[in-house]
């Protein structure tokens, strides 16, 4: 169901914390020009938890509207499953294609009680479900157990794998072959899982180098390894920047530089500075220096 570059967009704000829609709208639109396969609202990157339900279905609707025909979904990740499974009902109301669920986000769940959640919010919702595993940053691991568990539902038809083992990959295609599509939620391990069988790639470094992006996915679908190797071993200082406590500041910093947007972020967050910004600056600049020119892909 949902292939392809799909990249967590960032949530833009004005002088005064108000949502930047007009900016958004700028910035979703060269995702989409840029050939991307759809957007994912108010993830990590997006600044979920620090934006009110109402901010989120705001974004969420831009984002739909940006979007076109191409899935946009919403991120639901709240502390407790009520909370979840109503951002999940408002989230089906205000038209989202799907959901991208983080389960456990403040009490860290066992394995009975994370089925259960994800199942009462893809109840709620009664949307398609991406289940997003990211065991380092929100320490519950959605295993391979659990999605089989969890495959008697159709509304579960992908996982985010960011459990940063490679291996998971491989694991959940051997086991449970294609009853999920998986993507890709680690932007340095993206050539290694794209060319394991992930389908997908839930990118962060694309909302500021799409087309580099873009083309990786391409030419790896077209067997053209070598080619999309290339740009990966360029792209590697850039997207190391997703992987990070800092992942917010460090991209939209990127974003600002490359895409003449702003680098704004919601306290308690606060942007770059001191030897930090240094770092991401000159990664971004010999970036520019160095960058490909891209071979044609379709």
């Amino acid at each position: 169901m949902w292939q392809g570059v799909i990249p967590a967009v960032t949530t833009k704000f004005t002088p005064d914390d108000a949502l930047d829609l007009k900016e958004m709208e700028r910035c979703y639109d060269g995702l989409m020009q840029a050939g991307c396969d759809g957007l994912i609202a108010c993830g990590s990157l997006g600044e979920g938890p620090l934006l009110s339900h109402a901010e989120r279905i705001e974004v969420l609707k831009l984002a739909k509207q940006v979007a076109g025909h191409r899935p946009a979904l919403l991120t639901v990740a709240e502390a407790a499953t009520r909370d979840a499974c109503v951002l999940a009902e408002k989230a089906a109301h205000a038209g989202a294609d799907g959901l991208m669920v983080v389960p456990g986000t403040i009490y860290h769940s066992n394995h009975r009680e994370t089925v259960t959640a994800l199942r009462a919010i893809a109840a709620a919702g009664d949307l398609p479900v991406m289940i997003y595993s990211n065991r380092l940053a929100y320490r519950v691991d959605v295993t391979t157990d659990m999605l089989e568990e969890l495959a008697d539902d159709a509304r579960f038809v992908a996982v985010k794998e960011s459990s940063d083992d490679i291996r998971r990959t491989t694991e959940i295609i051997r086991r449970l072959g294609r009853r999920y599509d998986v993507l890709t939620g680690v932007d340095n391990l993206a050539f290694e899982a794209l060319t394991a069988g992930a389908t997908g790639w839930v990118a962060g470094l694309a909302v500021a180098f799409p087309h580099e992006t873009v083309a990786i996915f391409r030419l790896i679908r077209a067997g053209r390894y070598a080619e999309a190797l290339d740009i990966y071993r360029w792209f590697r200082p850039l997207l190391d920047l997703d992987v990070s406590t800092y992942l917010v500041q460090n991209i939209k910093l990127v974003e600002a530089l490359v895409t003449q947007s702003n680098e704004r972020v919601r306290a308690p967050r606060l942007p770059l500075d001191g030897a930090q910004r240094e770092r991401v600056l000159a990664v971004v600049s010999e970036a520019l220096r160095e960058r490909p020119q891209l071979p044609d892909v379709i």
